[in-house]
């Protein structure tokens, strides 16, 4: 059976750097849950990331709301392995001149294995929340089912898109790159 992870953004690095939220040209902020839908995305702009706390860059990232930022290191690597679920959108970083990238999975699997997971819980009509009504509002221990997935490598589980997850294949080369800033949980 195949093996997948939860691609996380390792925060027990100490004297790393932590990026807010994109913003435009004219610094307004950009809708940031759009880089959640699975889908092509045409910005109209080079989005830019303030630093909230600046220190050591990383391949790897979240910036603020999860979005997912990776430089060109972490894009040749997934050009090498052959991956084309994703979009790269280029991106500016402050104080850092090099280009990083905006990790724009382009997936959406229905695969959260209910019975598996630590604890699992949906919104309700009480809850006041209307348009959430049957979608997850909690997903603890968050285990997959790997037949669903199909040839997928990287994808976000339908219902709860704050998680990436990537094949173990994938896991393996960005761990033998050193590909910094990456931390992974097998679901």
């Amino acid at each position: 059976m195949p093996r997948y992870y939860k691609l996380m953004d390792d925060r027990r690095l100490q004297s790393r750097w932590h990026l807010g939220c994109p913003v435009d040209e004219h610094g307004q902020e950009l809708d940031p849950w759009q880089f959640e839908e699975g889908r092509v995305l045409e910005l109209g702009c080079v989005p830019r990331f303030p630093l909230d706390i600046p220190g050591l860059s990383l391949d790897f990232c979240w910036a603020a709301f999860s979005i997912l930022v990776v430089n060109e290191r972490f894009i040749q690597l997934f050009e090498r392995l052959g991956v084309r679920e994703v979009q790269f959108i280029p991106t500016r970083v402050e104080a850092h001149p090099e280009p990083y990238f905006i990790l724009n999975p382009l997936r959406i699997i229905r695969c959260i294995d209910d019975a598996r997971c630590e604890e699992v819980r949906y919104w309700k009509p009480e809850d006041g929340q209307p348009e959430k009504v049957g979608e997850y509002r909690v997903v603890a221990g968050m285990r997959i089912d790997p037949t669903k997935v199909g040839d997928a490598r990287i994808f976000r589980p339908w219902g709860w898109p704050v998680a990436l997850i990537v094949s173990e294949d994938l896991k393996q080369a960005m761990e033998q790159e050193g590909i910094t800033g990456t931390r992974f949980i097998e679901v």
